[in-house]
């Protein structure tokens, strides 16, 4: 998922500022697998000759957001302030927060919330329990949406045209021998995530993980974040997750919508989780 930083790949326009997507681009080069880099690196990650790549860093440098150490650099804590206007600005968090630490003592799985950012989805809200991934999710942390349960519902949320616009851009490969790349394969499953009202994904983000994810509408009923339950696979089958995590993790979506203001009707959800419990009976899965 190391890819080149999509805004320099941008074509500039006359309302378009190519030097601070540039800047933007330095910044994101470093992530969770790349915490400290050095010019040659930051260079090959943002399509920037080198020349360009060291004006960039040490005016970040100068700024205050990235720390140099001899020959290689790394983030600053500052940059926390470039997101940190968007949480404060969203209540989702805070909202979410005293239920999703509930949901987790219930349930003994960790829980996260993210929104959709074009074709990736975004953590804002994490309340974590043992770590199952390989890799370390945080708030920020980006992911394809396609490969996600969160994603899934996020996307499966969007309006015809849009949601065909993300799916044209997305570079869908295997992430692990279960995940869906077949495009019209991923349109079905998105259509019964849609009529159903929650998503599933076995293991293909991730071997060994699995995961549940369901809607969180504002207080105009849109869809604005998903909020999810992921296990490892040794612990929980498809079917133990839907019948034991799911519901649990419904209501607390609904609190939290209630807290937001959504004017979601919530019998919806329960109708299409008795549903999906009447399919898991007929076909013993």
């Amino acid at each position: 998922m190391n890819e080149t930083p999509q805004a320099v790949l941008l074509t500039p326009s006359s309302d378009f500022v190519q030097s601070l997507a540039r800047g933007l681009a330095v910044i994101r080069a470093f992530d969770g697998t790349r915490p400290e880099l050095g010019l040659s690196e930051v260079s090959r990650a943002t399509g920037l000759t080198r020349a360009t790549a060291r004006r960039f860093l040490l005016t970040l440098v100068r700024l205050g957001y990235v720390r140099q150490d001899g020959s290689r650099f790394s983030l600053r804590a500052r940059v926390l302030e470039l997101g940190y206007s968007y949480l404060s600005a969203l209540s989702l968090p805070e909202l979410a927060q005293p239920h999703m630490e509930a949901l987790v003592a219930e349930v003994n799985e960790s829980s996260s919330i993210a929104v959709l950012d074009d074709t990736d989805i975004v953590y804002v809200v994490r309340v974590p329990t043992s770590r199952i991934m390989s890799i370390t999710i945080a708030v920020g942390t980006r992911l394809p949406a396609y490969a996600t349960s969160m994603g899934r519902v996020l996307l499966a949320a969007l309006d015809a045209d849009t949601l065909e616009d993300r799916l044209s851009r997305m570079e869908i490969r295997p992430l692990s021998p279960t995940t869906v790349t077949d495009l019209d394969a991923l349109r079905s499953e998105l259509e019964h995530v849609r009529t159903r009202g929650w998503a599933a994904v076995d293991q293909e983000l991730e071997l060994g993980v699995r995961s549940a994810a369901v809607p969180i509408r504002d207080a105009s009923g849109t869809v604005s974040a998903a909020m999810n339950v992921s296990v490892h696979a040794s612990r929980m089958t498809m079917q133990e997750l839907r019948k034991q995590v799911l519901p649990s993790l419904l209501r607390a979506a609904e609190a939290i919508e209630v807290e937001l203001g959504s004017v979601a009707a919530p019998g919806a959800r329960r109708i299409s989780l008795e549903s999906e419990s009447s399919n898991d009976r007929k076909d013993g899965t």
